[in-house]
């Protein structure tokens, strides 16, 4: 069947203090009983589904075919995907039930400073931190795929790397959102001589009939898929990098790139037992992700609540006021576990979860400024993210997101490299309690660092039921936690995967205090209802591009779809 759409170290002993269903180690048994038999790969790209295929049809299982997507979406949508930045994969292993995360976040370079990202009287300079050579972190993405490769796949790079190489070296041609990040950046762009000639016709955007090849791009990844890490992290290439990122204003060295690593960490697992229903174990990114931290707090809280029995206004206050307290703790505590010691035990603790339920009124709205902590106002976040979903015959799972933070990033692009380096030293807290560009503040525990990570909302994430498996995530900024909750939820309902891509959202993120909706994400009725409780509601252009693989163990039915609002996805099976 078919489904297609438009649109190196583990912190394993913090988080075993933290939850008792934490770490890496087996999901239920059943989750693991049997094999699908068909294989369901669900992406934002056509042709990057289609090379998942490629790699299952050469022999190769979900973490080739992860290989294979990830490399093919930095190839055709490099405005919010690339080799030039980083994000998380989570994966699990079918023949021992192992579920790990590879943290390839982007790393502070060694002379990063606060100082840098400064205007004169002490607010953020917006322009430094995310355009050009300042705005650019060190990339995570080509070692997460040279990882992928020696440790959990079957088939050599220069195998799994080749759809990526061909569709560089031949061409495709761009769909609207490539286009409309083009018009939207193009100033940005003009400024640097090797992005202009990229992504640039005479100094203007390219027209939509262009074929558009990258052959430094597959001489890059050709280069990966020779050398591995050595041919990007060290020698010539690397040297090519520090010495344009240095003669752009950058402070790059040769050093930062030769030390930085993969990371295996333990993602955080913990079950969600709705009142009177089965137990469902639910696997997701652990910091310097968000995502994870902020589930266990929301599905805490609302395993206290019968959601079945609510109508639908009062199932959404509820919802809304566990997202609430859950953004108001991201925002406080979370960090590079590397460089940060964060109260986990404490935010992921029942205990903690039953004060936070206890303080959710019935029919009435908690205002963000009565829960203790900085009232900052803030914006939205973006939307520059990309996400996908595999289940492979064997059962074997992926749910990859992946970041290039603004479209285009940085918009700088090294000549003779092929791609952008992404902007995500914005991720950081570069003015402590001042917001981001898109809307999230942070203290000291996000500040940079040289080598340092900054704080992610990507949630890749698993969901082990008693019937069926799911591997879901999304692009969104902030929005992709609530996201991803209530894929999770409608997944508990027992929708499919194409009504949980298609299904209308709504999200609260502590500041602002509004929720966004979608346009058809409520009904006149609820509406009405939860403004009488308190709440400003803000419809807003629909968000995320969530792409899901579901396995039914009852039925041997693998299913895929792609987010309508993405409009060039493909969720598909085979």
């Amino acid at each position: 069947m078919r489904f297609r759409s438009r649109c190196a170290t583990l912190f394993a002993a913090m988080l075993w203090c933290v939850l008792p269903a934490c770490g890496a180690q087996a999901a239920p048994a059943q989750a693991t009983a049997a094999r699908p038999g068909h294989a369901a790969i669900a992406s934002s790209q056509r042709l990057a589904t289609e090379a998942g295929f490629e790699m299952l049809k050469e022999g190769g299982n979900a973490f080739d075919a992860a290989i294979a997507v990830a490399a093919v979406l930095s190839v055709v949508q490099p405005e919010s995907s690339g080799i030039g930045e980083g994000g998380l994969f989570l994966l699990h292993r079918a023949s021992d039930g192992r579920n790990v995360m590879l943290d390839a976040r982007e790393t502070a370079p060694t002379g990063a400073s606060t100082k840098l990202y400064e205007n004169p009287d002490g607010t953020p300079n917006r322009d430094k931190s995310l355009n050009g050579p300042l705005a650019a972190a060190i990339p995570g993405e080509p070692a997460a795929l040279v990882w992928l490769a020696e440790h959990y796949g079957r088939l050599p790079l220069s195998k799994s790397l080749a759809p990526a190489i061909r569709i560089a070296r031949d061409g495709f041609r761009g769909d609207r959102e490539f286009m409309e990040a083009l018009a939207e950046r193009q100033a940005v762009i003009r400024r640097y001589p090797g992005s202009a000639a990229l992504l640039l016709e005479d100094g203007g955007v390219l027209p939509a009939t262009h074929l558009f090849r990258n052959p430094d791009l597959a001489a890059t990844l050709a280069r990966i898929a020779k050398d591995g890490d050595a041919g990007f992290y060290h020698g010539e290439f690397a040297r090519k990098l520090v010495d344009g990122v240095r003669a752009a204003g950058g402070t790059w060295t040769l050093a930062d790139l030769a030390d930085y690593k993969v990371v295996e960490r333990a993602p955080l697992a913990f079950d969600y037992r709705p009142p009177g229903g089965p137990v469902y174990r639910i696997v997701s990114a652990s910091p310097p992700s968000s995502g994870g931290v902020a589930l266990v707090e929301i599905f805490n809280m609302l395993s206290g609540f019968d959601l079945s029995g609510m109508d639908r206004a009062h199932r959404v206050h509820t919802v809304i006021e566990a997202m609430r307290r859950a953004y108001r703790d991201r925002t406080q505590y979370l960090g590079d576990p590397d460089f940060v010691k964060m109260p986990l035990a404490r935010l992921t603790s029942m205990a903690y979860a039953d004060e936070l339920r206890a303080s959710i009124l019935p029919d009435k709205a908690t205002p963000s400024s009565a829960l203790p902590r900085p009232n900052v106002a803030v914006q939205p976040e973006s939307m520059h993210t990309t996400h996908f979903s595999i289940i492979d015959r064997d059962g074997n799972m992926v749910a990859a997101t992946q970041t290039v933070n603004t479209w285009f990033g940085s918009c700088l692009v090294i000549p003779g490299t092929g791609f952008v380096l992404n902007n995500e030293m914005d991720d950081f807290a570069l003015v402590p309690g001042k917001p981001n560009a898109y809307g999230l503040i942070g203290y000291a525990a996000n500040a940079p660092a040289p080598g340092r990570r900054p704080l992610s909302s990507m949630t890749p994430s698993f969901v082990f039921g008693p019937d069926r498996d799911m591997a879901i995530g999304s692009p969104g900024g902030s929005t992709i936690i609530t996201q991803v909750l209530e894929g999770i939820l409608h997944f508990i309902d027992g929708d499919g995967a194409e009504q949980i891509v298609s299904a209308p959202r709504y999200h609260q993120q502590y500041l602002p205090d509004v929720v966004f909706v979608e346009p058809d994400a409520l009904d006149a009725k609820t509406r009405t209802e939860l403004r009488d409780m308190g709440y400003t509601l803000k419809q807003r252009h629909p968000w995320g591009d969530m792409n899901v693989a579901i396995w039914n163990r009852r039925t041997g039915e693998v299913s895929a779809a792609s987010d309508p609002r993405g409009g060039s996805g493909l969720g598909e099976v085979k």
